[in-house]
């Protein structure tokens, strides 16, 4: 069973930046594609970042040229470093993984396994 645990979370102002991590345990196909997700209160969850273990990864639009999701596959952390925040990047971010192989790994696929979540909160 894969667990997943973020850090990095906090308040920073417009224009900031801040680097998320999640350590990851459990055997590491059951986490062959992960991702990033967020949640701004009374929005739906959506995908921010995703990575698998061949190296492709795949961004929403809006984050794209900001966010940058990588690995460290010695440390088994993913990490999601964010630049040039803005306010609408305000939101609880979670990490996520799946084992699924097969599949292509892409945010909109899904996810089985989750974090509880850290907090960016991004002022103007």
């Amino acid at each position: 069973q894969v667990q997943l645990h973020e850090a990095g979370g906090g308040s920073v102002q417009a224009g900031g930046s801040l680097k998320l991590s999640c350590a990851a345990s459990g055997h590491p196909d059951s986490r062959s594609c992960m991702a990033w997700f967020r949640q701004a209160p009374g929005k739906e969850r959506e995908g921010v970042a995703s990575t698998d273990i061949y190296g492709y990864t795949n961004y929403k639009d809006s984050v794209k040229g900001r966010f940058t999701i990588s690995t460290d596959s010695a440390k088994n952390t993913l990490y999601l470093q964010m630049n040039t925040l803005k306010p609408e990047d305000t939101a609880t971010y979670f990490c996520a993984a799946n084992g699924n192989t097969g599949d292509f790994c892409y945010i909109g696929t899904s996810f089985d396994s989750w974090g509880q979540g850290t907090q960016v909160t991004v002022s103007s």
